[in-house]
Parts: C-alpha cells; structure tokens; sequence
C-alpha cells in the first residue's frame, strides 16, 4: 500500500548556510538567483554528511540556494514517496537521491544527463555502475556512493574463541556465532547475540535474502531474460538454514531490524557478527564507539567456501523532469559527484566509492583501511532483478513478504517459494 502524500510532512527541510567566498570556476547552470531541493538519506549519519559536503557548494555558485530535504528510513516507504511524487509530475523536488534500482523503473521521469556530460568525466566511475544508471540509452543518474552487503565480525571475539579466520560458509558462520555467543553471555553479558541482520519485511530484507539465495546457488529472483528464479532446492535450503538462526544466534527482533537496529546492537558491542553495508565502518571506528579496532570486514559467506555473494546497492542522485530549473539541478548534481566532492563524502562517512581512484587515494585509505580489501567487490556484486521495470516494488514486495513469512514460521520454505513463483508469473515473468 503506498503511503499518502502528505508523507513529505515528515521530511526536515534545512537550508544550507551560503558562506562567502569562491573556488575554481564551476558551471552553475545559471547565473540568475535560483533555489534547487535535494532529498538526501537519512541512515547512519547519511544526511549530516550530505549536509557538509553540499555546503560548499556555496562557495562556487553563490546564487544557487540548496535546500536538503530528508527522505524516510525505509527504502520502501521511500519508493512509495518518490511514485507519489513523480505521479503527480510535482516540481517540488529538483534532485532526488536514488537507490541503485530506481532509474529503470522512474526513467520516464528523470533527465537524460548524457548531454550535460563529457566523456572524461563519466570515464572515472565504475562503467558497470554508469551502465547501471543507464535505460534505453540514457544516463539517468550519477553515483553518490556504490554499496555491497558484507560481513563485519569482531576480530577480538574470533581470537579469544581460538577462530584463526572469519567464516567462509553459513555453516561455520552459525557455529561460530553460537559458541561466542555462549561464552560471552556465560562471562556475564546476557544481551550478547551470534549474528544481526536485517529481518524486517522490507526492501533491506530481499538485499539480505538476495544474498543467501545467490550465495547458495539458487539464482537471482528474475534472470535479465525474465525467468522467475525462486522456487528451487538451494533456495529452499538457504532460507530455511537463515529461519533457524532467529532465536538461536539471531534475536527475535531480527524480524523487525533495519540497518540501523542491527547496527546498534553491533556497535554496542553485543554481537558477534553483523551484515550491513559500508557506512557501518566509520561508526563502528568512531572515538566514541565500544568496538573501536575491535573490528574488520570480509565477503559474506556462501553455501560452500568461493560462493560468497553481495547484493548491489548503493544510491545516485538523479534530476526530476519536473524541475523549474534543470540545468541548474544537474549542474550540483556533477559537482556533488567530483572527485573532491565524493572523496569528503566518504571521509566523513566511509561507504564504497564508485571511482576506482579513491581506492588507491592515500588519505583515503588511511581513514577507511578496508577499501583494500573490499575493492573488488563491486566487481562481482549481485544486481536486483532491473529486468521489473516499473514492476521492480510489487517483484519486491512479493519477495520479501515471503522470505519474511518463512523467517518468522508462518510458513514453510517449500510452500511459501512455490507460492512466491506463481505470484511472480502472475506478474507477466516466465516460469522457468
């Protein structure tokens, strides 16, 4: 159900300081006085870090005016807004953050941004992530930051317990998370769980899901072809083994967390293992935080060691069609995307960067020393199902509405997969 439109009374409207001042010369789009809003995220100190970097826009372009708008936690209330918004062809918002699966279903929506762009410039992404935001010939949006699931785990934890490595499986992941977990609660901490995630009947639950099923051998939800790939036995197996973490290595809760609530129990020290995406390092690494260097970062585990998978994400920002001032818009679009721009976002935040230079940039690597490591995993993280279209939220929804009954008990692997397939042909996908 989509949430109303008056949902935008929820949004926080600050309006960036304009301090005095000039750098190099940027092309503004305008020189006339002119007023852009820009919704920006909300996680994890997402929005005070968009907040910082955008207020320097100031200094280049003093006649345009930036308003930072916030947009909702949950990505599928998020959706929901954007649809609202886009429906009603509503000019109130100039700049929209999108999540890495938005263009191909808003393209009738969004700027074409390949006119405003040079090729030297487009060729510093990532080109899986520009074809990414690519539709019919399109560029529809530029990269903010890229993201892929990963496992963070406690490296003080592994070694006390006598582990010499993370896991490489499911299996060894379950059976680690449970004996730390017995030994830390049996050392007096009774709140201490094996493994947080995101359980919650929301878009971050089929990220999750995506990965146990990939990671297993069980496909991808729809195949770029349009076959329905749910209803088969690794994927059976996978969401059966994630039911019988809940209440054993996993909270209860788990079936109401966001990224938030399993980062909150990770942070303060009261898990073993957490999946979550790359802003969680820089918290997790703050002065201020309990696990500080008691941390690190590894590919997710698969069904059999070599089978790890990590669900695409990440977010873009795109301009509106609807905007009273385009060129404007798309001008603080490509400055917000730069090189500098994107290297201060990252720094304050962390997240994965969408140019391969910031992976070898020095002061960089220094802040977020697991780029290293986890560079490469944009090269083999798993896309959700772009072949929906428009489709992409019912697809969604249907996918983890059933993992999320299977997860919780309702209902059975094999009767909930079987359910979700017929429901995704009823959508005009093919059975395989």
């Amino acid at each position: 159900m989509r949430k109303p439109f008056a949902l935008l009374l929820v949004l926080i409207l600050v309006v960036v300081a304009l301090p005095a001042g000039a750098q190099e010369a940027v092309d503004c789009g305008t020189t006339d006085p002119v007023t852009i809003n820009f919704i920006s995220g909300t996680v994890g100190g997402e929005y005070e870090a968009t907040v910082a970097v955008a207020s320097g826009y100031a200094d280049v372009c003093p006649n345009v005016t930036v308003n930072i708008l916030q947009r909702p936690t949950s990505t599928t209330d998020t959706l929901a807004m954007y649809q609202q918004f886009f429906e009603a062809r509503s000019s109130a918002v100039d700049v929209y953050m999108l999540d890495v699966f938005y263009p191909a279903m808003m393209a009738e929506h969004l700027v074409d941004l390949t006119p405003y762009m040079d090729q030297a410039f487009l060729d510093q992404f990532y080109p899986a992530l520009i074809n990414a935001s690519t539709v019919d010939g399109r560029l529809l949006a530029l990269q903010w930051f890229a993201g892929a699931g990963m496992l963070y785990y406690r490296t003080d934890l592994l070694e006390k317990y006598g582990y010499d490595a993370p896991p490489a499986t499911w299996a060894e992941l379950a059976e680690m998370a449970q004996t730390i977990q017995d030994g830390e609660r049996t050392a007096g901490n009774p709140d201490f769980w094996g493994f947080v995630w995101q359980g919650n009947a929301y878009e971050g639950l089929t990220c999750d899901a995506l990965e146990w099923q990939a990671s297993s051998g069980g496909g991808v939800i729809i195949t770029p072809e349009g076959v329905v790939q749910v209803n088969n036995p690794e994927t059976i197996a996978a969401f059966s083994e994630a039911a019988s973490w809940v209440g054993s290595v996993s909270p209860e809760a788990v079936l109401t967390f966001q990224e938030e609530d399993a980062r909150a129990v990770w942070q303060a020290g009261n898990a073993a293992f957490m999946r979550n995406w790359g802003y969680a390092y820089t918290l997790g690494q703050a002065d201020d935080s309990p696990i500080k260097d008691l941390f690190s970062v590894v590919p997710l585990p698969g069904a059999e060691p070599g089978m790890s998978a990590a669900t695409l994400g990440g977010w873009q920002l795109g301009v509106s069609k609807y905007s009273r001032n385009i060129d404007a818009a798309v001008a603080f679009v490509r400055w917000m995307t730069s090189y500098d721009q994107l290297k201060a976002y990252h720094l304050l935040r962390g997240e994965q960067p969408v140019m391969p230079a910031l992976y070898s940039d020095p002061e960089l690597l220094a802040a977020l020393p697991y780029l290293a490591d986890m560079g490469d995993i944009l090269s083999f993280a798993t896309p959700r199902p772009a072949v929906a279209g428009e489709r992409y939220g019912d697809v969604s929804q249907l996918y983890f509405t059933a993992v999320h009954a299977i997860l919780s008990g309702e209902a059975d692997a094999a009767t909930a997969l079987a359910d979700l397939e017929l429901a995704l042909a009823d959508l005009g996908f093919d059975l395989p």
